[in-house]
């Protein structure tokens, strides 16, 4: 009867274990259902600026859809934009948008930079990429890094 008794308890702790990891996997899993994505790129302040846009992941090399200047950026995201400066400080620093808005990340510095939101891109010098935000769990946090400053902004996407 004792052998019994410490069987059970074996296989309930394993159970318990067992359970706790699913959760873990599960918490991981709707994280990284979150996105950022790449809606636009122009690298260049010049009005005659030509730089490729991209659409899709942040990481993806994809071809040009169309193109913006920066002087058309700052009246179409003036609402939505987040200005680095050039020792890497946001402006602003906390901010809130609606689920899959897109931002524009605005660098004003005269040295290229890497930027993280969500995923890691490179940001030319004095260039901007408009990131589309979502996330399958609202709320949800993103934090912009710059070069290795980390959480120069904080992003929360609602619905």
């Amino acid at each position: 009867m004792q052998i019994n008794y410490m069987e059970n308890k074996k296989n309930t702790n394993l159970l318990i274990g067992l359970g706790v990891v699913l959760i873990i996997v599960a918490v991981f899993w709707l994280m990284n259902k979150s996105s950022v994505s790449v809606v636009e790129e122009n690298a260049e302040q010049s009005l005659e600026s030509t730089e490729d846009t991209s659409e899709g992941s942040v990481n993806a090399n994809v071809p040009a859809v169309s193109s913006l200047n920066y002087t058309q950026a700052l009246e179409k995201y003036k609402n939505a934009r987040i200005e680095l400066d050039p020792s890497c400080q946001a402006r602003p620093n906390v901010v809130t948008y609606k689920n899959n808005t897109s931002v524009m990340i605005d660098n004003r510095s005269n040295v290229a930079r890497t930027v993280k939101v969500g995923s890691t891109f490179p940001l030319k010098a004095y260039g901007f990429k408009i990131v589309k935000i979502s996330s399958a769990t609202l709320p949800f946090t993103w934090y912009v890094d710059c070069d290795k400053s980390q959480n120069v902004a904080t992003i929360l996407i609602q619905k």
